[in-house]
């Protein structure tokens, strides 16, 4: 079973996670180059799920370019890829479909989206071959994003007017921006973490007076019910009922103030002002009401 500060640290962690995530943008930014190449088709298509994107490679950065589409309801997915196997792989893990590169230049028009990633010494995607594709789309804009060094696609793909070609370099700018803002998101939400730390350890403090608290009210609790039985013993017996109550009343007052009048005389004796001006706070004598 779980003790009752670690299970409130557990909720006390959860809520701060929460709180972080909601108050500060520090998951909102793209800090790899693969959450950039679809962050920025997101910025420039209003929804990936009406688009169809073509991957071209199979390797580790198209793989996670290809989770990152598919959370983000990207349904219309084709890879291409030199060996179909490993392309066949990633396809049926994100409900795509395979190409060999070899079938580029008559499938790219397919494409609203192209990202490329491969190893290719050489630009697998050339100028005429998008210019060839644009034609068939009827000039229907295309965004290429080629993150592979050396490049896959021409960098003369980007002078054709329908063609939005973007390289590596500008989602490193995109990733160094993003960078920035969570290094300001990280401030934010250090902020938080140290407003609810506080916080936590306040209660965790208070929790330490818990059983001085009920060995007071207990002890408080025993002066009344000895004090009340003697009253009823009296009342019992034909004693008079107000002398009866101005006894308990006088009796319980007395038993009740002596403990903190006798530490208050002692604080006093012995030169402790700070230890005095506790107690009187503590029985609310420095209060306004």
């Amino acid at each position: 079973m779980i003790s009752g500060s670690l299970e409130k640290l557990f909720h006390k962690t959860f809520a701060v996670a929460k709180r972080v995530r909601t108050e500060t943008e520090i998951g909102g930014n793209a800090v790899s180059v693969a959450f950039a190449a679809c962050t920025l088709a997101r910025q420039i298509f209003e929804s990936l799920a009406d688009v169809t994107t073509l991957l071209v490679g199979a390797g580790e950065t198209i793989e996670l370019v290809a989770r990152h589409l598919h959370e983000h309801q990207c349904s219309q997915i084709i890879f291409a890829n030199r060996t179909q196997s490993r392309a066949q792989g990633l396809a049926e893990q994100f409900d795509g479909k395979v190409i060999g590169l070899d079938a580029l230049p008559e499938q790219l028009c397919q494409a609203d989206i192209v990202i490329s990633s491969t190893a290719a010494p050489m630009p697998l995607i050339e100028k005429a071959m998008v210019e060839k594709a644009l034609k068939q789309r009827r000039h229907q804009p295309m965004l290429l994003i080629d993150i592979a060094v050396p490049r896959d696609i021409d960098e003369k793909v980007g002078n054709l007017s329908d063609a939005y070609l973007y390289s590596v370099d500008d989602l490193q700018s995109i990733v160094e921006h993003n960078r920035e803002q969570r290094k300001l998101a990280a401030i934010q939400a250090e902020a938080i973490v140290s407003e609810e730390s506080a916080d936590f350890m306040r209660w965790l403090r208070s929790r330490e007076a818990v059983d001085s608290i009920k060995q007071y009210r207990t002890q408080s609790e025993h002066i009344k019910q000895a004090e009340l039985a003697q009253s009823i013993q009296a009342l019992a017996n034909g004693a008079d009922a107000e002398s009866v109550l101005r006894q308990l009343s006088n009796r319980l007052t007395n038993k009740l103030i002596h403990p903190p009048t006798q530490a208050m005389q002692q604080a006093a004796q012995n030169g402790e002002p700070d230890k005095l001006a506790v107690m009187r706070t503590c029985l609310g004598l420095d209060s306004d009401n």
